[in-house]
């Protein structure tokens, strides 16, 4: 029989404390290769702590984050998330720093060409080129970031992601500020870029029929999981009134 490929990410009963309060408690779960991931929950439901502890952005009590079949750990955060693309919800861009969109594009590619200093600069900018190109803003490469919309800027960010081989998307409501035909463009983009470059995502939605239509898998957060599955199975009526509260299905 075929081996049985290591999940992208295991989370093992991690905990995880803001202060004295206990945002995050004793969640366990794994992400396959290749699937697509939301997680839901109220406003105040530890959801970015999450997410924030995974990347090794914050601190977690106890439990397990392993990425990519390693551990997770201060020391090692740094290096696995290498291979990791991050969009935060907001990503404001300050008018006084006069950078282009080929800039910020371009340093995703800086790290890269640090670990591998023969790579010259004409590789660098056929790679940011070409990012550019797939999500079709090549229109937009030189640009200040002060002057794009809100969805141009997040093809700039998904540019940014692609510059450099990811093997994991991970969005913190990355469609905010976006109007509904700005939120179908992005999603109808992603889709297109998780098939073509095999990404695995974990996202964070309030969206819920977007997690309906897109997401292979859900997990239901209020700092314990509630429930994970398929969309069918965990935003069914009777689970999203115990979380939400009687009447939010309808």
């Amino acid at each position: 029989m075929p081996a049985i490929a290591a999940p992208i990410l295991t989370v093992d009963q991690l905990t995880v404390r803001r202060g004295s309060r206990t945002a995050v408690h004793n969640v366990s779960f794994s992400l396959p290769a290749g699937q697509d991931m939301a997680i839901v929950g109220p406003n105040g439901a530890g959801k970015s702590t999450l997410v924030q502890a995974i990347l090794g952005l914050l601190p977690y009590h106890s439990g397990e984050v392993r990425l990519f079949g390693q551990h997770s750990d201060a020391q090692s955060a740094p290096l696995l998330r290498q291979d990791v693309a991050y969009l935060p919800q907001n990503f404001l861009a300050d008018a006084r720093i006069p950078m282009t969109v080929m800039e910020l594009v371009g340093l995703g590619w800086d790290r890269l060409g640090l670990q591998l200093p023969w790579v010259g600069w004409r590789d660098r900018r056929n790679a940011v080129r070409e990012a550019l190109a797939q999500v079709e803003a090549s229109h937009l490469h030189n640009q200040s970031l002060s002057s794009l919309s809100g969805g141009e800027m997040k093809r700039v960010l998904l540019a940014y992601c692609l510059v450099r081989p990811r093997k994991l998307l991970v969005l913190d409501e990355a469609p905010a500020g976006l109007d509904v035909n700005g939120e179908a463009e992005f999603y109808a983009l992603l889709n297109h870029l998780k098939q073509d470059q095999g990404w695995s995502i974990l996202q964070i939605s309030h969206d819920l029929e977007m997690v309906r239509a897109n997401c292979d898998c859900v997990l239901c957060l209020n700092q314990q999981l509630l429930k994970q599955g398929s969309p069918e199975e965990v935003l069914h009526p009777d689970i999203l009134n115990a979380v939400y509260g009687v009447g939010f299905a309808l």
